[in-house]
């Protein structure tokens, strides 16, 4: 399970799970955390000593203390309603007064429940700017950061991003105690074996120091849309949340936030939002209040090896396909297709389906940038202006729900019963009327189209790219791929909403 890291956090993020079922079963959020050394045995010979380094850059660390009073009602029984004059009446109003009754029978007191959460973070600007994670702080109404030389400075909120995961505060420094300040490095310059350390406050112990390596970059562990993690093997507990990984000259490059855990304790798997990706966040906090992100407006799906020999990618499965378009997204616009693959988005090559959400986001809103796509084997350019995302529930790039790649050959038939659209089936699968093409009566249960979740009601719109409307333009157009020896076939399924994916089936 995933566990909060610290007395109280904003949020809790979704099982992370190894692949392989493994003994590691949580992963928490560093809300408490620091670095005690390297997990493992020391095979390799490390720096003689970090001292001079941490010497540097401490002051600049801070301890975050969140605290959040919620009026609640006093739980307890109401005062019995007595004659005047019974013996003891001052007795028992005192005795239930004491309990938030007001004894008189009327609805209880209000009484404030106050919770607290313990972090870090890292001072970037002089003049009081601190950056930490946005589940330190979550709803708090009183923030203090405090500093490696115990002074409190009370904190006010000047944005934060729960996608990223990233808070910005301002505090006032003392006119004769002048704050220290540390920069942000490039963690794109950061390669897996190269030297970290982190300060934090983990389990409330500020100030702690603990050293170790980049493990891996670019980790997703499914906590937000825009995952891409440093992964390291330096100590990070709970509490450690909010504070700065840094390289070796004293650069910020990390900002520690969450822990691979069984107990909440470390066990050399962490992950640090990188600085590519939080400065740029950081940036716009501070400027606007808020993030503002670009916006594209299509649904993805990620390419299998199926679908790309479907498609006919060169280089096998790679990019971004296109499985919806928004109506009044720019991608509509700028003659962006279903079926189309995104392959490089404004000079940033899209690996996969998850790296597209985080590329486009991180893209300023208004720009005009070329987006190359693959359409129907063969690579095209299209130039997209870049809208906002403004609604914060709607998702800028979702992923289409993914069919099962290892799956068995299918029939060379597709194991599936096929009509034309009706009136009589319209009715009978609750059909919009906005859907064309060829309805599924029935699915062979044995048959790979099954394993890929194609169900009865479900209409195929388009067979290998094109447009059918009728059971022979499917067979048809399954028997022409044939011929050309194509693996597999690429069906845009629709659902009886209107909702569409792409499904590729083998021929063989």
């Amino acid at each position: 399970m995933i566990s909060a890291a610290g007395a109280t956090t904003a949020r809790r993020p979704r099982a992370f799970r190894h692949s392989a079922r493994s003994a590691f079963a949580a992963l928490s959020l560093a809300t408490t955390v620091a670095i005690t050394g390297l997990a493992g045995p020391a095979l390799a010979k490390g720096p003689e000593s970090l001292a001079d380094l941490a010497d540097k850059v401490t002051d600049a660390v801070v301890n975050i203390s969140a605290s959040t009073t919620v009026e609640a009602k006093a739980p307890g029984r109401t005062m019995p309603q007595l004659p005047q004059g019974t013996p003891f009446e001052d007795l028992f109003e005192e005795f239930f007064n004491k309990r938030g009754q007001r004894g008189d029978g009327d609805s209880p007191r209000q009484q404030s429940r106050k919770s607290n959460s313990l972090g870090s973070g890292f001072i970037i600007d002089a003049s009081g700017i601190v950056v930490t994670n946005n589940h330190v702080i979550g709803d708090a109404n009183d923030i203090q950061v405090i500093l490696h030389n115990g002074t409190k400075l009370k904190a006010e909120i000047i944005g934060k991003d729960p996608k990223i995961d990233l808070a910005v505060l301002r505090v006032k420094p003392e006119a004769d105690k002048p704050l220290k300040a540390v920069p942000f490095g490039d963690s794109e310059k950061m390669r897996p074996g190269d030297w970290v350390i982190a300060i934090g406050n983990p389990f409330g112990l500020g100030g702690s120091v603990s050293a170790g390596i980049v493990s891996a970059r670019g980790r997703n562990i499914e906590s937000g849309p825009y995952d891409n993690y440093i992964q390291t093997d330096a100590a990070i507990n709970k509490g450690n949340s909010g504070g700065p990984l840094f390289n070796m000259d004293g650069e910020v490059i990390g900002i520690n936030t969450a822990i691979l855990s069984p107990t909440g304790g470390s066990v050399g798997i962490g992950f640090a939002v990188p600085s590519a990706t939080a400065s740029q966040v950081i940036d716009q906090l501070r400027e606007f209040g808020e993030v503002r992100r670009g916006w594209l407006g299509v649904r993805i799906q990620n390419v299998d090896d199926a679908t790309a020999d479907a498609l006919g990618l060169k280089g096998g499965a790679k990019g971004a396909l296109i499985a919806g378009v928004d109506e009044k997204g720019p991608a509509k616009t700028s003659g962006l297709e279903i079926g189309d693959v995104i392959t490089k988005f404004n000079g940033t090559v899209v690996k996969s389906s998850s790296d597209l959400p985080r590329i486009v986001a991180s893209t300023p809103v208004g720009k005009v940038v070329e987006v190359i796509v693959v359409r129907k084997g063969a690579e095209t350019t299209k130039s997209v202006t870049l809208g906002r995302l403004d609604d914060p529930e709607k998702p800028q790039l979702a992923n289409a729900k993914q069919p099962d790649a290892a799956e068995p050959a299918i029939r060379q038939a597709l194991g599936l019963n096929l009509s034309g659209i009706t009136d009589e089936l319209r009715r009978r699968f609750s059909i919009k009327d906005s859907v064309k093409g060829v309805v599924v009566t029935r699915v062979d249960p044995n048959s790979t189209a099954a394993d890929k979740q194609i169900k009865p009601g479900e209409v195929i719109v388009e067979v290998g790219q094109e447009s059918v409307s009728s059971p022979a333009d499917v067979t048809k157009r399954v028997d022409q791929l044939k011929k050309e020896n194509r693996k597999s076939v690429l069906l845009l399924v629709a659902a009886a909403s209107g909702d569409v994916r792409f499904v590729a089936i083998g021929l063989e």
